[in-house]
C-alpha cells in the first residue's frame, strides 16, 4: 500500500476519497497525526501530515521515527514525501517540481535510527542511494503520463531548521553538491531505509535559496505562500497519476 507523506502546503490532499482516519501508537511515541485512509482512483492509499494537520509542528520537532513506523505498522510499504524545497541550482526555480536521487545531511540532535538496544549487534545500512530507484522511476513515470515538468535528481541539502539559512551557508551547500535546500529530508529517508520501505521525495520549489535569484536581498515569505498553492496542484495531479498509474500495472513498485 503506497502511504503519502505530506509537507508545507500539504496537509489534506484534496483528491483523495477519505474512507477513515486512524490514531497510532508506536513504541517511538506518537506520529504527527492520525492516519488518514482513503481512495485516488479507487486504490487505496494512507496520507500523513508530517507537521500535523494544522500545520503546528516546526521541522526540528517532528517524530520521524514515529512517522515512518506507524505507517510501516499500517501496511505501507511504498511511501512518497513531498518537501517545500529552496532551490540553489539555476535550473530549479519557484513553482518547479524535482525528484532528487541524493541528501546530504546537515541536521543534529533528532532521532536518526531505531537501532538503540544496547543488548543487540551494532547494525549498518548501506545508504549509498537514499532513494527507492523503483518509486523514483514511478514518479518520473506519472510526470510524463500527466504532462507534469520536473527535474529528474539532484542533492537535496537537509538542514535543521526552523530558521532558514544564511547566504553564506547556502554558498558552501552549493560548494558541497547541493541542488535545493529542505528542512525534512532527513532522517525521514534514513528511518525509511531501515525499516525497508520502497521511499522517495517530491521535491517542490517554492522560493529562491538565500542569496539567489529573488531572494537576493532576502526571503519574502508572501512570495512563497504565493507559489505553494500552485505548485502543490501540480503535486496532486502527479500523485493522482502514480496512483493510476500503479492501478493499470505501469510501475513494476
Amino acid at each position: 500500500m503506497l502511504g503519502i507523506i505530506g509537507g508545507t502546503g500539504l496537509t489534506q490532499l484534496a483528491n483523495l476519497e477519505i474512507t477513515r482516519r486512524q490514531v497510532a501508537r508506536t513504541p517511538w511515541g506518537e506520529p504527527s497525526g492520525a492516519l488518514t485512509f482513503g481512495h485516488i482512483c479507487d486504490q487505496e492509499v494512507v496520507f500523513l501530515a508530517r507537521h500535523g494537520y494544522g500545520h503546528t509542528i516546526p521541522p526540528h520537532e517532528v517524530n520521524y521515527r514515529a512517522n515512518l513506523w506507524a505507517l510501516k505498522d499500517h501496511g505501507v510499504d511504498r511511501v512518497v514525501s513531498v518537501a517545500t524545497v529552496g532551490g540553489i541550482h539555476p535550473e530549479l526555480l519557484p513553482g518547479m517540481l524535482v525528484i532528487p536521487d541524493q541528501i546530504i545531511d546537515y541536521t543534529h540532535g533528532r532521532g536518526a535510527t531505531y537501532f538503540l538496544q544496547s543488548d543487540k549487534p551494532v547494525t549498518h545500512i548501506d545508504f549509498t542511494y537514499p532513494y527507492c530507484e523503483a518509486m523514483r522511476a514511478a514518479l518520473l513515470q506519472a510526470a510524463v503520463s500527466n504532462g507534469v515538468s520536473l527535474r529528474d535528481g539532484g542533492v537535496y541539502g537537509a538542514v535543521q531548521g526552523p530558521r532558514l539559512e544564511t547566504a553564506a551557508e547556502i554558498n558552501r551547500m552549493e560548494r558541497d553538491g547541493a541542488d535545493m535546500v529542505g528542512m525534512t529530508g532527513m532522517p525521514e529517508a534514513y528511518l525509511a531505509r531501515e525499516l525497508g520501505l520502497c521511499y522517495a521525495t517530491v521535491g517542490a520549489v517554492v522560493n529562491y535559496a538565500a542569496g539567489r535569484g529573488l531572494s537576493a536581498d532576502g526571503i519574502q515569505m508572501d512570495e512563497i505562500q504565493a507559489v505553494v498553492g500552485e505548485v502543490m496542484l501540480q503535486v496532486r495531479h502527479l500523485l493522482e497519476q502514480l496512483v493510476t498509474d500503479d492501478a493499470a500495472g505501469l510501475c513494476a513498485i
